[in-house]
């Protein structure tokens, strides 16, 4: 059995910034410095963690969708008729969905 109580460490490599510059209504700064601040963090950082956050769903979701479409196209190769190749695919959908 694995012992999950080992010390693991998170190593950050820099990387490349660019600065740009957004336009953002007077209330939603508001809104996300007090956000930042029950965080105890930065406004910036906190910008950067949503950013991030929504990339990686985002990112995560174009890739799945890739699998599955690559995964449909293989099978129209291999499953005749079509109604079971759909029926395959949904069943892959519906078993890959998080609930």
């Amino acid at each position: 059995m694995k012992n999950y109580d080992e010390n693991y460490e998170l190593h950050f490599r820099p990387r490349p910034s660019e600065t740009v510059s957004v336009r953002i209504p007077k209330d939603t700064l508001e809104s996300l410095g007090k956000v930042a601040q029950s965080r105890d963090m930065s406004c910036e950082a906190l910008i950067r963690f949503y950013i991030g956050q929504g990339l990686r769903k985002d990112m995560s979701k174009r890739f799945a969708d890739h699998v599955l479409e690559t995964t449909a196209r293989i099978l129209s190769h291999h499953v005749k008729p079509e109604e079971k190749l759909s029926e395959i695919m949904e069943e892959i959908q519906n078993e890959s969905a998080i609930a």
